[in-house]
C-alpha cells in the first residue's frame, strides 16, 4: 500500500513543503527537533513530520530519503509516534563536513536514548525499513534500497495501540535544509519472527 497523502497529517507543518505522486519534499525550519529529557534535560516535540495512523499490529514501512543537510544536527528519516513521550525515529544526522551519524532514538515513558554509528558525509541518500510485530519493532537501513541491515530492534510500551508512522525532518540550529522522501509504502511485515527451537 502506497503512502496516502490524503490520509496523512502533519505534526508541526513546515512553511514550505511539496507532495505529489509518490514523493514528498520538506524544507525544514530552524529550531525544530524531537527529544525527551535524557542527559540534556530538554523536552522538544516540534519535528516536521507527516504521519499516517495505522491500526495494524504487523507491518513494514519503507522510505527512501535524499537530503542536503549542512548544519549541525540536521536530520531526516522515518518516525513512529504514539504521543509526545513515546516515539522512535531512525535517521541520518549531520555532524561535521567529514562525517555524519546514522542512528536512531527510542523514547519510552518520557526518556529518549540515542545510538548510532559514524558514516561518510558524502552519503546523501538512505533507505529505511520500519517493521512492527505487536509491541516490538525493527529499524533497518540500506544505501541501495536492497541490502537492508539491522540497526536495532526494540520494545515500545504501546500495548498494541494504533501508532502514527511516516516521515520527518528537523533542523535544531541553523537555516534548514531540503529533505526528499520517495518510494514510501506499507507492506506485510518482512521481519521474520523468532525461529522455533
Amino acid at each position: 500500500m502506497d503512502f496516502d497523502f490524503k490520509k496523512a497529517k502533519w505534526l508541526n507543518e513546515p512553511e514550505k513543503h511539496e507532495e505529489s505522486g509518490h514523493k514528498a519534499v520538506i524544507y525544514t525550519q530552524p529550531g525544530t527537533d524531537i527529544w525527551q529529557r535524557t542527559y540534556y534535560g530538554a523536552c522538544q516535540n516540534n519535528p516536521h513530520a507527516l504521519l499516517i495512523d495505522t491500526q495494524e499490529n504487523e507491518f513494514t514501512f519503507t522510505v527512501k530519503t535524499t537530503f542536503a543537510t549542512a548544519s549541525l544536527y540536521d536530520h531526516c528519516g522515518a518516525l513512529l509516534y504514539l504521543d509526545e513521550e513515546n516515539w522512535a525515529k531512525v535517521c541520518t544526522e549531520y555532524e561535521t563536513g567529514d562525517e555524519q551519524m546514522l542512528g536512531s532514538v527510542v523514547t519510552n515513558l518520557g526518556y529518549s536514548d540515542w545510538g548510532g554509528t559514524y558514516i561518510s558525509e558524502k552519503v546523501k541518500r538512505m533507505y529505511y525499513r520500519v517493521s512492527r510485530r505487536g509491541n516490538d519493532f525493527l529499524f533497518e537501513s540500506a544505501t541501495d534500497g536492497e541490502n537492508f541491515r539491522q540497526m536495532r530492534f526494540f520494545h515500545m510500551f504501546c500495548e498494541n495501540e494504533p501508532l502514527s508512522v511516516g516521515i520527518f525532518a528537523c533542523s535544531p540550529y541553523e537555516k534548514g535544509f531540503k529533505a526528499v522522501f520517495e518510494d514510501m509504502e506499507f507492506t506485510e511485515c518482512v521481519w521474520r519472527g523468532p525461529s522455533a527451537e
